[in-house]
């Protein structure tokens, strides 16, 4: 049998090694030679040192996807009350068609909560009764009014595809805590992905490993992991066999191929996950308690409410970072009320609001709340004016969030907007500086958490660029 040879290989030894010489040339003058010779990066997950001690250990993010409406939810503004109906007296940048320079109030109540007196939406009950627990942040902007483009912003750092989420660039700088789990795993809705799909959780140009990994919430939790039933176990032993002494070969002959590294250690953690995975994500232990906690006996939060169950599971399991999104009925966009605003936020509310306390409420009484931030957002806000007749367009210009946990400061309220809602005035945090927020508290130098790519050192939050620092007002 004759050897079989790669591209580069039989460039390497036919004609004297003069075609070697002049691939070398090549990747050299696009900046691969030095990346393929002398990379360094992490490439597994095996836990890493911080570059100092982290307040916090992991991160569960709840995105909800659509524009939350801040003036609705987080931000009362009794001018706008005050002046619904009237023409609004500045420019308002808008997206689609159909708006009216309009003044549009809320259509709901504030009340304020705690002891602190956080005035929230009285459709956030359940929320409202964490109040004292959570930092909410009312003067967020962002540099998109465009759904997948914003969305971009809030996972990666840039509004343009391709780049790694952050989830990826924190196992990428910390590895996980666990041997038998994925270090980032993704929750969606069983019943379809939200907008921009899988491009949300991708590892970009990282390597393959620190990508999201699907668990799902509606059957088996790991897609393809059991063995199918036509195949034996000693049939399963031997093909897994042959694979590895096949992988070793290929690794021994070509060292630095990051891509086959990543897939032997995902098929090895695949392996470890069939014993793990079914024990950890057993909710059946849980008790009825808890179960009533998230709601997980209400259709209308039972969905929700299993996947926020099953993010506490994972981080005490080990798992560095967990990403949740939001119920995909009635809409793939649930928090996007162009029209039927406050129908469509009281259906979105019923749905997420129990759930989110819920996990404040069960990682604070298990210990977990302070190793762990939970990161309550959307990708931008809506805007003050009517747009039809009862909805609100996109507005990049303001948005509200909330985090908890992981050393950021309880029952505080940071920042403001005008006196409509429209634009961050006070104290404006930008996508880049809640980044660089976050992974200060995970201990992480967003300056220094780099990776070469195409010659060029990449950020999460590029501070050369955005003039991303670290808002330390929000933190205890």
């Amino acid at each position: 049998m004759f050897p079989l040879y790669s591209r580069r290989q039989i460039l390497q030894k036919t004609g004297l090694g003069f075609g070697g010489l002049a691939l070398a040339g090549l990747l050299d003058e696009t900046g691969q030679l030095e990346a393929a010779v002398s990379r360094s990066e992490p490439s597994d997950l095996k836990p890493r040192s911080a570059h100092v001690p982290g307040r916090a250990k992991a991160i569960i993010q709840l995105f909800q996807n659509g524009g939350v409406s801040q003036m609705d939810v987080f931000d009362p503004k009794p001018e706008l009350t005050k002046r619904d109906g009237q023409p609004h007296p500045g420019k308002v940048e808008t997206f689609q068609l159909g708006n009216k320079n309009v003044l549009l109030k809320s259509p709901f109540r504030f009340h304020k909560r705690g002891e602190c007196g956080m005035e929230l939406g009285e459709t956030i009950p359940h929320i409202g009764s964490i109040a004292d627990d959570i930092c909410l942040v009312r003067s967020m902007f962002t540099e998109n009014n465009n759904h997948p483009f914003a969305i971009n912003m809030m996972q990666t750092g840039k509004t343009f595809p391709g780049r790694p989420a952050m989830g990826s660039w924190i196992c990428y700088a910390l590895g996980s805590e666990s041997r038998n789990l994925p270090g980032y795993i993704v929750l969606r809705d069983p019943a379809g992905y939200n907008t921009s799909g899988k491009m949300v959780w991708s590892n970009g140009w990282l390597p393959a490993i620190f990508q999201g990994t699907e668990f799902s919430s509606s059957g088996n939790a790991v897609h393809h992991l059991k063995t199918p039933p036509a195949l034996s176990g000693r049939a399963r032993s031997r093909s897994l066999r042959l694979l590895a002494e096949l992988n070793e070969e290929h690794r021994r002959l070509h060292p630095r191929e990051s891509e086959l590294e990543a897939r032997i250690q995902n098929f090895e953690l695949a392996a470890r996950m069939q014993l793990a995975a079914g024990d950890i994500l057993d909710i059946s232990k849980e008790s009825k308690t808890t179960r009533d906690l998230y709601g997980l006996d209400n259709p209308t939060t039972a969905g929700y409410g299993l996947r926020c169950l099953m993010a506490r599971r994972l981080v005490e399991a080990g798992v560095r970072f967990v990403q949740i999104f939001p119920p995909h009925k009635p809409s793939f966009q649930p928090w996007d009320h162009h029209g039927n605003l406050k129908g469509g936020m009281q259906t979105i509310c019923s749905q997420v609001d129990q759930p989110s306390a819920a996990l404040i409420k069960d990682l604070k009484q298990r210990g977990l709340l302070e190793e762990t931030v939970v990161m309550w957002t959307g990708e931008f806000g809506r805007l003050p004016i009517t747009e039809g007749s009862n909805g609100r367009d996109h507005n990049r210009h303001a948005f509200s969030l909330f985090l908890a946990g992981g050393g950021f400061r309880r029952g505080s309220v940071y920042g403001a907007t005008d006196e409509f809602g429209y634009a961050a005035i006070e104290n404006r945090v930008s996508v880049p500086d809640l980044h660089a927020t976050i992974l200060g508290q995970l201990g992480i130098d967003h300056t220094r958490l780099t990776y070469k790519h195409n010659g060029r050192l990449e950020r999460l939050s590029d501070p050369e660029v955005t003039g991303a620092r670290v808002i330390q007002p929000l933190l205890a």
